[in-house]
């Protein structure tokens, strides 16, 4: 029994169903409808037996390699034992030794990239506003909610999906990582993420925590406030690198200048400002200074003060800065690192030590 086999024998008591090949054909309709392609396969448009229940079904293609059995039960094991609002739902997949596929719940809108970074497509402020609340809410669920902690490890714009409603949902759990509340580390054997959206410690041969989805979501953050790619090469020197620029405009009290360049309207420029603060503290260097994601989601909602950021971008000068004690009352007149740097479920999980870190396995 190979390695698949076992897992998908020990999951068959949780949600996701496991299809036939016949399944997946009628469901497609003979592989009628072809969404769009990738390096892992194709994606089709179907519909569930009942017909009412629109589906897009990922087939995937070429050989079953040590890579794509850990992204299949990746897929399978993390967002197949989960229900959020905001996680793309899982129904099923099919393992056989003619086809591998993966059956989604049909998302109308497609990704959040598209409406990000062309311009034939438009969008409300409003309704992006709302899209980094409930893309903040679904990691906050897999890192502190759900029974075991989901690490993603890709959070970007490209996997968030929206449905008819532009409410958004966090999608491919190819790279992402179960683990159990004791451990809250993990190594890693090689490099996952996306250059531009992986945490620098993601880089590095240490463990790293759920934190580096705190930094890819305040990448995503600066995406949504600028409309624009957080590195773009064609605009001048100073507003180049985003996240920098940013920072910039924070530290010389100009940050509603940013809501201007980025057409933001009057109405919309303190939200747009407090999205800005919040990813400026989701970037920090250090992964102890980013705050948990259930902080994040109260940042950008309004119903938590923010502290004065800190400079994300020192390490690029000098050595790291201190870290202070987190007061929820106080926002302070210097800039220092509130002490969010707990585990998301601190009054369940005595202080982990350094013996007790262990490597998480994806079986």
């Amino acid at each position: 029994m190979t390695t698949v086999e076992k897992f998908l024998n020990g999951i068959a008591r949780e949600k996701p169903i496991r299809f036939s090949p016949q399944d997946i054909a009628r469901f497609t309709h003979n592989y009628s409808k072809r969404l769009g392609s990738g390096g892992f396969g194709v994606v089709y448009k179907g519909e569930l037996p009942n017909g009412t229940v629109p589906v897009a079904v990922k087939v995937l293609t070429g050989s079953l390699n040590k890579t794509v059995e850990e992204q299949f039960m990746a897929e399978v094991g993390t967002i197949g034992r989960t229900y959020h609002v905001n996680l793309v739902r899982l129904y099923g997949f099919c393992f056989h030794a003619t086809v591998r596929a993966l059956v989604y719940e049909y998302m109308e809108n497609g990704s959040l990239d598209k409406y990000l970074f062309h311009k034939d497509r438009k969008i409300e402020w409003g309704t992006l506003h709302k899209i980094a609340i409930g893309t903040a809410k679904g990691i906050r669920y897999l890192h502190e909610e759900c029974q075991q902690m989901i690490i993603h490890y890709d959070i970007k714009p490209a996997n968030i999906l929206l449905d008819a409603d532009f409410s958004p949902k966090v999608a491919d759990f190819g790279l992402a990582k179960l683990l159990s509340r004791r451990n809250t580390h993990v190594s890693i054997t090689r490099g996952r993420g996306t250059p531009g959206y992986a945490a620098p410690e993601m880089w590095m041969p240490a463990p790293v925590t759920y934190k580096c989805d705190v930094y890819s979501f305040g990448m995503l953050l600066f995406e949504i406030v600028g409309r624009r790619r957080h590195f773009d090469e064609s605009l001048g020197q100073s507003q180049r690198w985003f996240p920098r620029w940013v920072w910039e405009k924070f530290e010389t009290a100009q940050l509603g200048g940013v809501a201007s360049v980025c057409g933001i309207r009057e109405e919309d420029r303190e939200k747009a400002e407090r999205m800005c603060k919040v990813a400026l503290w989701c970037v920090q260097y250090q992964p102890e200074e980013r705050p948990p994601m259930s902080k994040v989601v109260k940042m950008l909602e309004g119903e938590m003060e923010i502290a004065p950021p800190l400079n994300p971008f020192q390490h690029l000068l000098t050595s790291g800065a201190a870290i202070a004690n987190w007061s929820d009352s106080g926002t302070g007149s210097t800039a220092t690192a509130p002490a969010w740097h707990e585990s998301p479920n601190e009054d369940s999980m005595p202080p982990l030590r350094m013996h007790e870190i262990e490597l998480v396995s994806s079986s």
